[in-house]
């Protein structure tokens, strides 16, 4: 059909203006998503700044963590877990047992309540309770005593003492005395548990470190010397300025020093010093420092932070 002059200027004004719109379409889309997601990370920015600033969140709460250093690899804990493991190799220690033992004390509690006294059990064992889910009804004890670590942890020790688990692998003298329904699951957790049983025994020095928050409360000297006493049969002097001095020489004062630095969360601990280091709450791991010769000296909090 015949277009005549006016149609033509018409038809060719509005693919001009058709053009013109699709060029900008995209970036004017692209704005809004820019816009957008500024004002998102403002919101969020502003939201943190107000937690920290405001509410007084505490980011090194996150932080909060044990580790043991074996070679290039750094294994980790939760305090409560790293507390739970110190007393495990320390039982195994006082019983006269080797650093294998530990070991396959903490894998085993690892993979039974991710090494926490949990009160209560599953399907399987609705009965199981404590670090390594004993059972009242097979005979482990009251659910009280499984329900008190120390006497979880001797038990557990009794039971692998009565037969040769230095010639067996991890999982199966662990499964040995569990009798668990799943006896290969001890295995992937021989490694993490090495790490801290070595360092726990004191049979690697200054390799334990806790990262934790300011002490939130006082400690108390005398709860530390009572607890030290119960699970390793050490006895400590009470000094003044709220510490704790144990005279202690070689492998075992570094047992006893990373035992404390293990349970430093749980009782205020500020410093622990031994054989020329010292960790610190503040720093969290081992410096050099000079330190009474033969002597572990834990210092605590007097008071809150």
């Amino acid at each position: 059909m015949p277009i005549d002059a006016h149609q033509r200027v018409l038809a060719l004004g509005s693919g001009q203006v058709q053009e013109r719109h699709g060029r900008h379409r995209g970036p004017r889309r692209w704005g809004r998503t820019l816009l957008a997601l500024t004002l998102a990370a403002g919101l969020i920015g502003g939201g943190l700044y107000a937690a920290v600033n405001f509410i007084g969140l505490d980011t090194a709460v996150a932080r909060q963590k044990c580790t043991a250093l074996v070679g290039s690899t750094l294994h980790t804990l939760s305090p409560d877990q790293a507390s739970n493991a110190a007393l495990i190799a320390a039982v195994a220690t006082r019983r006269g047992m080797p650093t294998r033992a530990a070991t396959i004390g903490i894998a085993t509690s690892l993979q039974e309540s991710k090494l926490t006294n949990i009160g209560y059990g599953d399907n399987a064992g609705p009965d199981s309770r404590g670090l390594f889910q004993q059972r009242p009804s097979m005979g482990w004890g009251t659910e009280a005593q499984v329900m008190d670590p120390l006497y979880a942890a001797n038990r557990f020790f009794q039971e692998l003492e009565t037969f040769d688990y230095a010639s067996m692998s991890l999982t199966d003298a662990a499964q040995r005395v569990q009798r668990s329904g799943f006896p290969l699951a001890y295995a992937p957790h021989e490694e993490k548990a090495a790490a801290f049983a070595s360092a726990l025994t004191g049979a690697s020095p200054s390799t334990l470190n806790c990262t934790l928050r300011p002490a939130e409360g006082a400690g108390s000297a005398k709860d530390l010397a009572a607890e030290l006493k119960a699970a390793t049969g050490q006895a400590a002097q009470v000094l003044g300025g709220n510490r704790v001095r144990v005279p202690v020489r070689g492998k075992q004062g570094w047992a006893i020093a990373q035992w404390a630095v293990a349970n430093a969360d749980k009782q205020h601990t500020e410093s622990v010093s031994y054989a020329g280091l010292v960790w610190n709450r503040s720093e969290g791991h081992w410096v050099p420092a000079a330190t009474s010769d033969g002597y572990v000296v834990v210092s605590l909090a007097d008071s809150g932070k």
